[in-house]
């Protein structure tokens, strides 16, 4: 999968760029490079979606529809979802949430983001946290112009975001095109975590934890963006607010 996002509508960790994209050799590239490169890489069945200067969504079918890792793409009101891997409790989260019985793991990862959106009576962290599996999603809301991924703790599917030649927000789990389109300027996603263009990023395992950016060196000894690491030495002092009065983004403020 592929997701590019304009620098104006999510905003990632300084961390992630890294001035030596601009000097070395490989400079990264213009967002609509990447995507040809990645529709390329994948000529026959690939699908993608151009929201204008905003964003632009691409997808690659699994093999075989039977597969347990699944790769899902949907649409539901303006919201859109980008999901990868599978969910062991999806039936009991179906349950939970009044759901109907064919919905599959991108469905219901809209359906858990509109919860968010529009009544927010949980925090996010314990959301997310309730997904047993092995599982990477990015959620695209157009009409609010917001970004919410996140990527499972067991480590069985990788994501890896960087930054694009014009400060786009670049999120794939193809490693091969973030490298070709980011330069120097990209990293593995953080295992466990979660990130909200309005919000940023934190931990949904240790939610009152700070992240840390860790200085990332290549094979060629260059500062290559950063690893984010949770710091579980630093805690933070306030708690979240709850309840449907809330923004449910604010839990991020202290983070």
């Amino acid at each position: 999968m592929l997701a590019i996002f304009h620098k104006a509508f999510a905003n990632p960790p300084e961390e992630l760029h890294s001035p030596a994209s601009q000097k070395c050799s490989k400079r990264p590239k213009l967002p609509e490079d990447t995507l040809s490169d990645f529709l390329s890489r994948h000529p026959d069945n690939t699908f993608s979606m151009n929201f204008g200067h905003a964003a632009v969504l691409a997808y690659v079918p699994p093999d075989s529809p039977l597969t347990k890792d699944r790769r899902l793409f949907c649409g539901f009101e303006d919201i859109y979802c980008l999901f990868m891997g599978s969910l062991n409790n999806l039936c009991s989260l179906i349950r939970q949430y009044g759901l109907s019985k064919g919905t599959d793991e991108a469905m219901f990862v809209i359906e858990a983001y509109r919860t968010l959106r529009d009544r927010g009576p949980y925090p996010a962290d314990q959301v997310v946290k309730d997904l047993d599996g092995s599982f990477a999603f990015v959620v695209y809301d157009s009409k609010a112009g917001t970004v919410f991924t996140a990527l499972g703790s067991d480590g069985g599917v990788k994501l890896y975001w960087g930054i694009a030649a014009d400060g786009s927000v670049v999120i794939s789990d193809d490693l091969e095109v973030i490298k070709e389109g980011c330069a120097k300027s990209f990293a593995p996603f953080p295992q466990g975590c979660m990130f909200h263009s309005e919000g940023g990023l934190m931990s949904f395992e240790h939610p009152m934890n700070k992240i840390r950016a860790m200085p990332r060196v290549d094979s060629e000894g260059v500062m290559c963006g950063a690893n984010f690491k949770v710091d579980k030495y630093t805690r933070i002092n306030s708690i979240p607010r709850v309840g449907s009065e809330a923004d449910w983004t604010n839990q991020w403020d202290s983070h």
